[in-house]
């Protein structure tokens, strides 16, 4: 059984995420030919502060109009 897992910013609308999910399902499904009903798909959302990019975090990169 595929298991993805997606890690985004925090953020997103609730129906992007869903969106995402059932793509990721579909796309998974036919690329493996399996079932969709097999197919796992995890999103964590992660802080700005925790995610960093050159070894400055998102929350600090958007605040400088950077990112």
């Amino acid at each position: 059984m595929p298991q993805i897992h997606v890690t985004l910013l925090k953020g997103r609308a609730e129906s992007e995420i869903t969106a995402l999910g059932s793509a990721l399902t579909d796309a998974a499904a036919r690329a493996l030919g399996v079932s969709p009903d097999v197919v796992r798909v995890t999103v964590t959302e992660c802080e700005p502060e925790h995610w960093f990019v050159g070894g400055e975090s998102m929350a600090s990169l958007r605040a400088a109009g950077r990112r």
